[in-house]
């Protein structure tokens, strides 16, 4: 299982979802909702959260995509789903730094992994986004 927003989808992206797939047989991919990309990263996403939701479909090595549950339980999903591995990007501080506290609370037992950066200085999307303003 692997998370993100994926606004601009990008080279640093698709690395990570390659190098989670190969955490696991499949690769499920929870695509963040529009209102949680306003909260956690304060702006609106440039791409709405169907279009990045096929925009993450339509890679060969994403067995599933789905939209995040809502904001005031973002762990619901993966109680529904329980998986073997959640994998993060080495950015995503935000929830993963609670998540193995909290998949022992409610009983799920995921391996946690952080899949480290894909040439950062290029490939972070706030970087792209400036660039491209």
């Amino acid at each position: 299982m692997a998370f993100g927003s994926f606004d601009i989808l990008h080279p640093g992206h698709l690395y990570y979802l390659e190098e989670a797939k190969r955490h696991g047989d499949k690769l499920i991919v929870i695509v963040a909702r529009d209102e949680s990309i306003r909260k956690l990263k304060g702006h609106e996403p440039k791409y709405n959260q169907h279009e990045r939701l096929e925009h993450v479909r339509a890679l060969s090595y994403v067995d599933k995509a789905v939209l995040g549950q809502s904001i005031q339980d973002p762990y619901e999903i993966v109680e529904d789903i329980n998986p073997d591995v959640i994998c993060f990007g080495y950015d995503q501080k935000t929830f993963a730094t609670d998540v193995k506290a909290e998949l022992k609370k409610r009983g799920l037992k995921a391996d946690v992994v952080t899949i480290g950066p894909f040439r950062e200085h290029e490939f972070k999307s706030s970087k792209l986004k400036e660039k491209f303003r």
